[in-house]
Formats: structure tokens, C-alpha cells, sequence
């Protein structure tokens, strides 16, 4: 099934809704048009999988119960790879088992049908905004990435050093340099940095070293 759209802002958040009952997904994208969100509606997890990703705040709106990939199972594919996307679960059956797997697996919310249309606003709504500070933190790491993907490979062994403590005059005898050189290029790495401080640094040092590896 191909998504149900408009012509919407681009920058308007999208809540995705996967369900195979029909009367469902023309509910849901009734309520969130109301609330001035994008729909994009899906009648199975592949139709989902499918489409392409948008850089804009989103959430996924999951039934557990679905016809070819299961909600769960698609959670689980989803895992680690849309951060940006949190999931609410929604489910006609309500069993403990699922819920206890959906919530596990990073659920923001667990529904059972037939639910309040004001909690699922709700919980739309902390999704988006959750979704909104995933992003900004996935923009800020791109930008330290560009950022170091401009050091030369010796400044790179410069910053390595100066994080882990130190001095110039023991960076000047490990890489066999002079002292002037280690300040020189230290200058360069603060300014391509951008960083106003050591403490800063450290903390872009650390924040890249942690990152995820971002496939090529």
C-alpha cells in the first residue's frame, strides 16, 4: 500500500500509522490531520519498510497484529537504526506478554483498542517531541563529524593526546617534535573544533568516540 498524503509543510511532523484494518487507519489520520501532524498511512510492516526516510520530528503508531511481519517483529528490525522514531504500540488484544516485549524493546507508549482519542494525542505528542531532540542531537553529531573529518592525521594524534591529559612537552617527545609544533597545532584543532575550552574538547572527544558508526 502506498502512503495516503497531501501536500503538507515538509517541516510539519509525520506520525506513521501501520494497522491492516482499514476503519483504523482512517480514524487515525483523521485525528492526527486534526492536530496539524503529516499521516502517512500503512496497511502492512513491508509497505512501511518501503518508504523513504523524511528529516523531520516522527513517530511510528505500530499494531501488533499485522499480516506479514508482526508489530513486534518490525519493532525489533527498527531497533537501533530510527532513534529518532519512538513507537506506540497499539493492540486489540492488549496480552501481558506483548506488552512487556513491546515496552522492553524501547515502546514510548502501549495501547489497547479501543483507546481515548486524547491519550493517544498525548502520547503522539511526547513522541514528536522526543523524536524533535533525537534529531537535533543527530544534526550536532553531524556537524563534530564534519568537524573532525577536517583535522589533518596529525592533529588528530594531537587531540588524541591533549584529551587524554597531556602535557605539550610529552606530546613534543612522543611524536619525536618540537614543543612549538604541538602548540601550533593544537591552536589548529581548538579553531577547526570550534572548542572554547579543554573541558569542551574532552567532551567532543568523548561524545564522537560513543557515536554509532555511521554506515558509508
Amino acid at each position: 500500500m502506498i502512503a495516503r498524503t497531501l501536500q503538507p509543510n515538509p517541516a510539519t511532523p509525520v506520525v506513521h500509522v501501520v494497522d491492516d484494518d482499514i476503519s483504523v487507519r482512517e480514524s487515525l489520520e483523521l485525528l492526527i490531520r486534526f492536530a496539524n501532524w503529516q499521516p502517512r498511512l500503512f496497511d502492512s510492516a513491508q509497505a512501511f519498510l518501503a518508504q523513504p526516510r523524511e528529516a523531520v520530528p516522527s513517530c511510528l503508531v505500530l499494531d501488533i497484529n499485522l499480516p506479514d511481519l508482526n508489530g513486534l517483529d518490525l519493532q525489533a528490525a527498527l531497533a537501533g537504526s530510527r532513534p529518532d522514531m519512538p513507537i506506540i504500540v497499539i493492540t486489540g488484544y492488549g496480552d501481558i506478554p506483548g506488552t512487556v516485549r513491546a515496552m522492553k524493546a524501547g515502546a514510548l507508549e502501549f495501547l489497547t483498542k479501543p483507546f481515548d482519542d486524547g491519550v493517544l494525542l498525548d502520547a503522539i505528542g511526547a513522541a514528536l517531541e522526543k523524536s524533535r531532540s533525537a534529531l537535533a542531537r543527530e544534526d550536532q553529531l553531524h556537524d563534530l563529524r564534519t568537524r573532525y573529518a577536517s583535522l589533518t592525521p596529525r592533529e588528530r594524534e594531537i587531540m588524541q593526546r591533549v584529551v587524554d591529559g597531556c602535557m605539550n612537552k610529552v606530546i613534543a617527545l612522543d611524536l619525536d617534535i618540537s614543543e612549538i609544533t604541538v602548540k601550533a597545532h593544537r591552536g589548529k584543532v581548538t579553531r577547526k573544533m570550534k572548542a572554547r575550552s579543554l573541558a569542551e574538547l574532552v567532551r567532543m572527544a568523548t561524545q564522537l568516540a560513543q557515536a554509532p558508526t555511521v554506515e558509508p
